[in-house]
């Protein structure tokens, strides 16, 4: 186990990198801020649920569940959460936790999935080239067509998004995740760096090239696959990911964070959360389940989210609303 701790990645991040995300968020942020919020009759006596749509990467329209207290005064803490690999936003009335809480919960549906354990609602209008079944290698050869590259910025306007509310304090917001959601919720941390707190259970997308050297399981053997085939373009493929790996966002990275990792994971290597970890930036805890695999402590985890971010963002303390 103490191998694990000491694991530091060989990772290097681009020169460019810096530039290639300034340039990407701001073409997303030319496209207005237009949201559209919708009602959903759920019949739940303590929370409320909205229908949100908001523009995303190249303005494309981006499916999210909004759910709030019902009973809230002024402005409220808020949660972005991002869900994980193949999986979609689901129903209306699944994942109450945090709005049950006392947060405002923003849920967004990655684009172009929802076809696994739970639906989606977004279409991803953005076609690539060759690719290996699955999202891993859509325009992996090319980092402006990268799949990831519209999914992190739709991530970043989930924050934008949700900070427009006015019953929203802009300045506790946080974002959290599991597997690829806690990898794309690393990003938007690296990404926008005064977000209040961040929650990463076995963040997939860290430390990619090593990653799919160790593990033989999907979805990193999607990429092993489709080197296989595409033998000469192992180089391109490396150039591209090295633009979207967590370990570089997490460099950027400044708010509190509390990592997980399994310590018997074979889909997101406990090595490569350690990765992340020791790169990112702001305070940060990590919790190694010995006897766990990618459910990285599960409840037991998020209780230890509950309670760190209780103290930290405060919900149940509202701040004074601004006047529309």
């Amino acid at each position: 186990m103490l191998e694990v701790w000491e694991y530091r990645s060989a990772y290097k991040e681009p020169e460019d990198f810096d530039d290639f995300w300034t340039s990407t968020l701001a073409q997303a942020r030319q496209f207005p801020l237009d949201v559209k919020v919708t009602p959903v009759e759920t019949h739940l006596v303590t929370v409320d649920v909205f229908d949100v749509t908001y523009p995303g990467f190249g303005g494309h329209p981006i499916r999210a569940w909004l759910r709030l207290p019902k009973q809230r005064n002024g402005k409220l803490p808020a949660v972005v959460q991002f869900h994980g690999y193949s999986s979609g936003r689901g129903a209306a009335v699944e994942d109450l936790l945090w709005s049950s809480a006392g947060y405002a919960h923003l849920f967004m549906d990655v684009r172009g999935q929802g076809g696994d354990w739970a639906g989606g609602d977004t279409p991803d209008p953005v076609g690539s080239g060759p690719a290996y079944p699955g999202f891993l290698t859509r325009g992996i050869e090319n980092r402006d067509e990268y799949f990831y590259r519209r999914v992190y910025t739709d991530a970043v306007r989930a924050v934008d998004t949700l900070r427009h509310f006015d019953f929203v304090d802009p300045e506790r917001v946080a974002v959290i995740g599991n597997s690829q959601g806690a990898g794309i919720a690393l990003a938007t941390a690296g990404l926008v760096p005064d977000i209040a707190a961040g929650h990463f259970q076995a963040p997939f997308l860290a430390d990619i090239q090593q990653s799919t050297r160790t593990v033989r399981t999907f979805p990193y053997e999607e990429i092993t696959k489709y080197l296989a085939i595409h033998r000469n373009s192992v180089d391109r493929v490396w150039r591209t990911l090295a633009y979207f790996d967590a370990i570089a966002f997490a460099r950027r990275a400044q708010a509190p964070a509390w990592f997980s990792a399994g310590q018997l994971d074979d889909v997101v290597p406990a090595q490569a959360v350690f990765g992340a970890y020791h790169e990112y930036w702001g305070p940060k805890q990590l919790r190694l389940w010995e006897h766990n695999g990618h459910e990285a402590g599960g409840a037991e985890d998020l209780a230890i989210a509950l309670s760190a971010f209780a103290e930290l963002l405060h919900p149940g303390r509202p701040t004074e609303t601004r006047n529309s």
